[in-house]
Order: C-alpha cells, then structure tokens, then sequence
C-alpha cells in the first residue's frame, strides 16, 4: 500500500474517533470517506441521495458535514443493508432503500466483489481485475426501480445533493433519476476514463447527459493514476448553471 493511503486511512481513524458523528461507525468498521470533504467546502444541502451506498462510509461524512440534512441512503446488497440499519438506527433523518436505481423496475444479478464496495451490475472487466485486483464472489439477485418510484418531488427538500457511486453503473443510474434530476443542485459522481466494468459508459459519456439536463462540471476529485495506464477514475462534480446548455 502507497504511502497516501496509508495517511488516508489514518486520516479516516482520526475522524471517527474526534467527530462525533463519524465515531458511530467504529464498531461496525465503517469510516467516512473524507476524501470527498474539500468537493463540498462552503456549501450547504437539505437533502442528500446515496445512490451505491455501500456501508455508509459517505452517508457518515455527509450527516457529520451536514447533521440537519435529510438522507436517502439506496443500496441493494442485503450484508450492506444491515449494516446501514444498525449505523443509523438511532438517527430519524436517514431512510435506507435496499434497491438499486435504473430506468426501469426489474430484478437484476449483482456481480458481487470480494471487496463489497466493488461490486457491480455489470461484469467485472479485465482492466478492473488486472489495476485494483478485483475478484468475482458470487452474484446476488437484487431490486432495481427508477428514483421517481421511491421518492416524490416533495422529498427532495432545495438545495439537494445527488451523490453516485456505482461501479460502472452511473448512466442507467441517471437514467433512473431522469424524472427528478430537476430537482437537484448538485451532482457527484465517480466515473472512469477507461473500462473497468464490461459496457460501462466512460467520462465523456456522462458529461454529455449531464450538459444537456442542464449540469455543467464543476470539479474534478480524487483522481486515480495507473503506473501503467495513467488516469483510471475520479470523482467529477457538476452543478446546475448557466454553463450547461438543454
């Protein structure tokens, strides 16, 4: 391991252990994930959707970041999910959905990783495999619905975070949040310059739907570089705004 993981992780053990709302996660070996904490310096959110939730690690920093915010927490992997009910079953601003979010309402396999937060519907590809070493486990059959059949537009409370983080997955995820994309200020998502997943839409692909629902991209964070491949993924924000052309 690289020595800014190492400090990343030790950074993740600090936070939980001085922040209140981070510290709920230690026994359960969850830690938010604040490397995505300079994306939102400054900015202010009454509702936060999770799309690809994992175990909470981002739900932790967003109700440490944001306490008054509303959640909805969408995560379809059921070892996940109880791990989600158990870290917020104290807290009535957090709802979990244990669904997937797509176009269209139909049961799916996830591929499931041997490390859970990989996990995909789509099939694991070589270059997944081959830069962070990622292994099949076993597929599960698991839910998958358009956001607009879970949440109504009065739940959306302004100024509203969409956060995705899918594996693969983010253009049939946003997709799914078509019907509601209006709704939201501010989307975060975490897309791939190169094929990790079989299928998967790439960078440009998301930029162009996002431009043309009336996002314009704001950020670009976390960027991981292959030695051997050079830039992999990173996490792009994009804001709605005048730059975005409909």
């Amino acid at each position: 391991m690289n020595t800014g993981l190492l400090w990343l992780r030790a950074r993740k053990v600090i936070e939980s252990l001085t922040d209140p709302a981070c510290r709920r996660g230690i026994p359960l070996n969850v830690f938010a994930s604040i490397e995505h904490d300079h994306a939102f310096r400054g900015d202010r959110f009454s509702t936060i959707v999770d799309i690809g939730a994992n175990r909470g690690q981002f739900a932790l920093l967003a109700r440490s970041r944001f306490p008054a915010a509303r959640l909805h927490l969408f995560e379809p992997l059921a070892n996940c999910v109880q791990t989600l009910e158990a870290l917020f079953a104290a807290d009535n601003l957090v709802k979990i959905h244990d669904i997937a979010i797509g176009p269209y309402e139909h049961s799916a396999e996830m591929h499931v990783a041997a490390e859970d937060d990989s996990s995909s519907l789509l099939p694991i590809g070589d270059e997944q495999q081959r830069i962070f070493g990622t292994a099949l486990r076993r597929n599960e059959t698991i839910s998958v619905a358009p956001l607009a059949s879970v949440l109504k537009r009065t739940d959306l409370l302004a100024p509203a975070l969409l956060k995705i983080d899918v594996q693969g997955f983010e253009l049939p995820a946003l997709n799914g949040c078509a019907g509601l994309l209006d709704l939201f200020q501010t989307i975060y998502v975490e897309c791939s310059f190169i094929e990790l997943y079989v299928g998967q839409a790439l960078v440009t692909d998301i930029v162009m739907f996002l431009r043309q629902h009336g996002f314009s991209l704001r950020g670009v964070f976390n960027q991981w570089i292959d030695p051997k491949r050079g830039p992999v993924q990173a996490d792009f924000r994009f804001d709605r705004g005048p730059n975005a052309s409909n």
